[in-house]
């Protein structure tokens, strides 16, 4: 409807433009000695209109003209920065699609063109990196620093897991700690420096991260169980052959993280170091905790296996512990074993019957075996001997 009142109103115009000149009796007189003209101001007018048109047409097209070598140049910068676009978003896309080849290509295509050649060199860098690529990687990936100040702290990133994937985890490590110093740290930094710590060994820093990681939601309370469990275990077979030290670091872990392995590992070391009643102990104070998670049949069988000065108050400890778990197989037969030390060999017998009556075991069907032979009871312990042999087969 816009247009029928734009009609409307230039009709409107030209009937008041008609009436105006009709009724205008107005002249113009012209005077350059000697001669003189005389028109009538309508027709004046209208040549002056005209003359101011022919006049803008000529300064419009004289400024075009002088304005094309510009237009051009602009013209044509368009276009390279539309075609570096385009194959940048092709590097983009193959990279995702994995033809990492064909990325690098048109990202260092892109990079040429001079668009955006911090972002260009990090696809570049990381389709290096996935064709693996390192010395190209590092290349690109010094290329995006200076290219691009905004793109360093993504440089770095990159250097980094450049680092890990190729396990020069110091290289990682002093990549992280340049980004932490410039940009300070973030989620991905921190995942990515507990992966550079747990491969150059060092477990002090792993447990850190690990809490930390944990205290920003970053890992679920499994895994930080998992992880802190490694470096424990780590770091209590670097404690050597010193026993306080082994006692002293188990003491030292907070509750949260500690696991019947640990006490496993540890009890195990004292053993080997002939700490045998300094394993019990710790053992009996892991199996007397009240958490489920603590109990586990390779501690209750390595306590069997264990001498002491008091045999007979393990005896009654793990009596003691058969009347919460009466139907333990692995309790019976490490009471089996703590009797037969005693060469209570009654006793020893009904707890290796009972603990096979429970669940067949080789370990079960052997020390009954070797009980039977040193009571001189030689086709009972041959028939049990053959049992665990084919338990075992």
């Amino acid at each position: 409807m816009r247009w029928l009142f734009w009609l409307i109103g230039l009709f409107g115009l030209a009937v008041a433009l008609a009436l105006g000149a009709r009724l205008n009796d107005g002249y113009v007189l012209l005077v350059f000695p000697p001669w003189r003209m005389e028109i009538s101001l309508n027709l004046f007018l209208c040549l002056l209109l005209g003359v101011l048109l022919v006049a803008y047409i000529l300064v419009r097209g004289v400024s075009l003209t002088l304005s094309l070598p510009g237009r051009a140049r602009e013209f044509r910068a368009r276009r390279s920065r539309e075609h570096a676009f385009n194959v940048l978003q092709d590097a983009i896309r193959l990279q995702y699609e994995g033809r990492f080849g064909r990325a690098l290509n048109k990202a260092a295509e892109a990079h040429e063109t001079g668009y955006a050649p911090g972002l260009c060199a990090l696809i570049a860098a990381r389709a290096a990196q996935c064709l693996r690529e390192p010395s190209k990687q590092r290349s690109w990936i010094e290329r995006a620093r200076t290219d691009d100040s905004a793109c360093e702290a993504a440089a770095l990133m990159l250097e980094a897991e450049l680092g890990n994937e190729s396990r020069d985890y110091d290289q990682a490590l002093a990549a992280l700690k340049r980004l932490q110093e410039k940009f300070g740290r973030h989620i991905a930094a921190l995942r990515m420096e507990l992966r550079a710590r747990q491969g150059c060994g060092d477990w002090d820093g792993v447990l850190r991260l690990a809490r930390q990681l944990h205290k920003r939601d970053a890992l679920s309370e499994k895994v930080m169980h998992e992880v802190c469990l490694r470096a424990h275990l780590e770091n209590i077979r670097r404690c050597g052959d010193v026993s306080t030290d082994l006692l002293g670091y188990l003491r030292s872990i907070p509750r949260r993280e500690r696991d019947a392995r640990l006490v496993l590992e540890v009890a195990r070391q004292l053993k080997a170091q002939g700490e045998e009643d300094q394993a019990a102990e710790v053992i009996e104070g892991a199996l007397d905790d009240e958490q489920e998670e603590f109990w586990q049949d390779d501690l209750v069988i390595l306590f069997g296996t264990l001498s002491s000065r008091e045999p007979t108050a393990r005896i009654a400890k793990a009596e003691q512990w058969l009347l919460k778990r009466p139907q333990d197989a692995g309790l019976l037969l490490t009471l089996g074993r703590l009797c037969q030390q005693q060469r209570l060999w009654g006793k020893a017998q009904s707890y290796f019957e009972a603990s096979l009556a429970l669940g067949p075991s080789p370990q079960a069907h052997l020390e009954l075996a070797r009980l039977f032979d040193q009571l001189e009871r030689t086709e009972e312990a041959n028939v049990h001997f053959r049992q665990s042999v084919a338990l075992m087969a």
